[in-house]
């Protein structure tokens, strides 16, 4: 099942995945891209990002009231594997 999130169009917030469940065995993230579906004008972007050893950051900003979007991290670890993850984010005036 995926996460739901709510944002208000006009903030600005910071997200994180905690990967230590799924790779405490030494693995580490070398590299984390995040991605925004729909990319539309005004919608959710990915305004910075950032990640320790086996945790990811995002900073969201903007978004459409009344849409719904998907936000995904897609990691490499050290030991060469790929994982991904997403969050259902919808957009509210609060």
């Amino acid at each position: 099942m995926m996460t739901m999130m709510v944002k208000d169009p006009g903030t600005r917030i910071d997200f994180e995945f905690d990967w230590t469940a799924a790779y405490s065995d030494g693995a580490a993230i070398v590299a984390s891209d995040w991605s925004v579906i729909p990319a539309e004008a005004g919608g959710v972007s990915v305004a910075g990002a950032a990640h320790g050893l086996l945790q990811t950051t995002v900073t969201l900003t903007g978004g459409v009231a009344g849409r719904l979007y998907r936000v995904t991290n897609r990691v490499t670890l050290s030991d060469g594997q790929i994982d991904e993850r997403s969050v259902s984010m919808r957009v509210e005036e609060r």
